[in-house]
């Protein structure tokens, strides 16, 4: 019995907090109100998208013209909507994406979860040990595949991206081909200059949730007030 109305005074207690008007109460309303909001939306895409990040930001011109820095770009994984294409595979099928045939993918350097994803153009699938011909400029070489994985390319960039970099990002070594693990998801549409907000998310949310919480404080002490000016002037 006992522990029953300490359970209902412990409830009673959370309405109660839950309900009041005063400021505290009032501004963690708002914090929750933002991280339901938040849950929401990631909720939603990882539903439409089957993949996470579902969204990512251009931040380089490695992808110019087709994608410029700023770009958002919505990702979906790469067996939705259609099956991933290459753009050798397009140039066959006619399919297009993003001004080249093709799908652009996202995938993480040799599988590393450490350094940012690239977003870069799937050119073609090789297997382990294949040996393919590399044109930079004047100069014409080879690059054997050490796997089997896709070979990526930005559509800016002179070279694709396994012979691009000797040692990316402190990688210990060149980029390899794209495992199919390694791979992120596909992009599949693009808002230009959105992804300004999602580079400082962080800070953004941060201010909107102050700006908040502030805003709902004056209106509360505005109404305070006023409801106590209301009074005095009833007094006299």
């Amino acid at each position: 019995m006992a522990d029953q109305k300490a359970k209902k005074s412990i409830q009673d207690k959370i309405i109660s907090f839950w309900k009041s008007e005063e400021q505290i109460p009032s501004a963690v309303r708002e914090i929750a109100s933002v991280l339901v909001t938040v849950g929401a939306v990631v909720a939603v895409l990882l539903i439409i998208c089957g993949t996470w990040p579902a969204i990512v930001t251009i931040e380089s011109e490695s992808m110019v013209p087709h994608m410029n820095v700023g770009d958002l770009v919505l990702v979906v994984a790469g067996d939705r909507y259609g099956t991933l294409q290459s753009l050798e595979e397009g140039n066959s099928s006619g399919y297009e994406k993003f001004g080249m045939p093709g799908d652009v993918i996202i995938y993480r350097p040799n599988g590393n979860p450490e350094l940012h994803p690239i977003i870069h153009r799937a050119m073609f699938w090789v297997e382990e040990g294949e040996e393919i011909a590399v044109t930079a400029g004047q100069r014409t070489g080879t690059y054997t595949a050490p796997h089997a994985g896709y070979i990526t390319k930005g559509d800016n960039n002179p070279v694709i991206d396994q012979v691009g970099w000797s040692n990316y990002r402190n990688l210990g070594g060149p980029i390899e081909p794209v495992r199919k693990e390694w791979i992120i998801g596909k992009a599949m549409y693009q808002v230009p200059l959105v992804g300004y907000l999602p580079l400082n998310i962080v800070p953004v949310i941060i201010i909107v949730v102050v700006i908040m919480v502030l805003h709902e404080l004056y209106l509360r002490n505005r109404a305070k007030r006023e409801e106590e000016e209301m009074k005095s002037g009833r007094k006299v």
